[in-house]
């Protein structure tokens, strides 16, 4: 995978393959997140809540610890008002699930070109700005 000097957005997803025991996915979800990108509170959020329910043998201390790494290597953004109108109207325009306008929206709002999930269209360009990229493809 090729990274750009773009500013990016990353998605619950990639966060998660940092624990990940598939090697390919968690190399490359490390490449991502050495680049200090953005997220958004709820993709903090997203995480704690995977990780209490689906990932069960880590301890509260390696989940806190998981949580950290994210808030002290990514740039954190708030989702507040702005962001909800914005999610509502991406939505609509672009037919996406709620959580995902909402990852959107953020993204957008933090002026990020690049969006690496692999839960959205690859190929989509939003607003003609943000580019949806799953880097495992």
């Amino acid at each position: 995978m090729m990274l750009t000097k773009d500013k990016c957005f990353v998605d619950s997803n990639i966060c998660l393959y940092l624990l990940d025991i598939v090697d390919a996915k968690k190399e490359i979800a490390k490449t991502i997140l050495k680049t200090n990108p953005t997220i958004s509170t709820q993709v903090i959020n997203e995480n704690v809540n995977i990780l209490f329910k689906k990932y069960k043998h880590l301890s509260n201390i390696e989940v806190v610890a998981h949580t950290k790494f994210l808030m002290h290597n990514c740039i954190v953004e708030i989702i507040n008002e702005g962001t909800i109108a914005k999610a509502l109207f991406t939505k609509e325009k672009y037919q996406l699930q709620w959580y995902d306008s909402l990852i959107v929206a953020s993204a957008l709002e933090a002026n990020c070109t690049i969006l690496y999930t692999e839960d959205m269209h690859h190929g989509l360009i939003i607003e003609g700005t943000l580019s949806i990229i799953n880097p495992f493809m």
